[in-house]
């Protein structure tokens, strides 16, 4: 498969602090690749250097096979971290403004605006200035400019980071839909089930450093197929000695320690008070796998 994205032992530091390190990894052309780590891991410093934002100490950072140009922008889409917005302006003037700064025509920018904001409920708007909206409207507006022109890489920083689950969905269903006609999507995200619902590909960095990398499944399966799903009622016993949890409500999944099988540590539960409604067998769950690598010692 063809690299969109090629990032060759990148480094980057600020002052006294090494925001990356030596970082490397690919994304697939045409893949739903997220970018994942803690807050402050370098997630942020690498999108804003392969922008051609910040210089690289070492390294490259290549996309289609290049270093970034001013010239990539009418087939790129960019939302950053921090938005940023004119907020005296009006809501389609602002969009058309940006899609005709990646190079679309004045009559097919205005369509496509248009069109975008009837997408996601927000037609009414079109007159109104920037700043009467709430941070949600504002940030369907910011992934509208994202949007527009419909680019063959599209990179979102914290994309669902001020949506309610409705627009979240939507956002899913439009990134899908992108997906499918060719645009190769990176994004970065703290919703663990939110990335097992659309990625198909992964890089987890810690401190600035790669940690995994791989097809979702395949890095999945890297952690083993013991990890039992427990749907139950009431409480769930407890045993250190024998197995890790992660409970939200009524469901929890157990990691039994090595050594011991799933039937022993359902057994265990069982013979404990434990009142489990269901319960399947496989690999973890991408939050599990995330709180493991960004726990465990270097």
């Amino acid at each position: 498969m063809d690299e969109m994205i090629t990032i060759i032992n990148f480094s980057k530091r600020f002052g006294s602090v090494q925001a990356v390190d030596d970082l490397s990894f690919a994304v697939p052309a045409g893949s739903i690749f997220a970018f994942l780590g803690a807050n402050g891991s370098g997630k942020t410093t690498t999108i804003r250097t392969l922008l051609g934002i910040y210089e690289p100490d070492n390294g490259e950072l290549l996309i289609n096979g290049q270093k970034y140009q001013n010239e990539m922008a009418g087939i790129l889409g960019y939302l950053p971290e921090e938005r940023g917005l004119y907020l005296n302006s009006r809501v389609l003037e602002t969009i058309v403004y940006f899609a005709q700064l990646k190079g679309l025509g004045f009559e097919p920018a205005t369509k496509a605006a248009k069109d975008y904001l009837e997408r996601v409920g927000l037609s009414g708007y079109a007159e109104s200035e920037i700043k009467t909206l709430s941070s949600g409207q504002q940030q369907k507006i910011q992934l509208g400019i994202a949007l527009i022109n419909n680019p063959q890489l599209l990179i979102l920083d914290e994309p669902t980071k001020g949506l309610d689950p409705v627009n979240r969905d939507l956002l899913i269903s439009m990134l899908l839909e992108l997906n499918k006609n060719g645009t190769t999507v990176v994004f970065t995200s703290h919703q663990m089930e939110e990335v097992e619902k659309i990625a198909d590909h992964l890089v987890m960095i810690k401190d600035g450093r790669r940690k995994l990398e791989g097809g979702l499944e395949d890095v999945k399966n890297q952690f083993g197929t013991n990890v039992i799903h427990v749907r139950f009622d009431g409480d769930i016993p407890v045993n250190d000695a024998m197995y890790s949890l992660q409970v939200e409500r009524s469901l929890a999944e157990v990691t039994p320690k090595e050594g011991i099988k799933p039937n022993e540590v359902l057994r265990y539960m069982l013979d404990n008070g434990a009142s489990i409604r269901e319960f399947d067998v496989g690999a973890p769950s991408l939050h599990e796998i995330f709180v493991r690598v960004q726990e465990e010692d270097d």
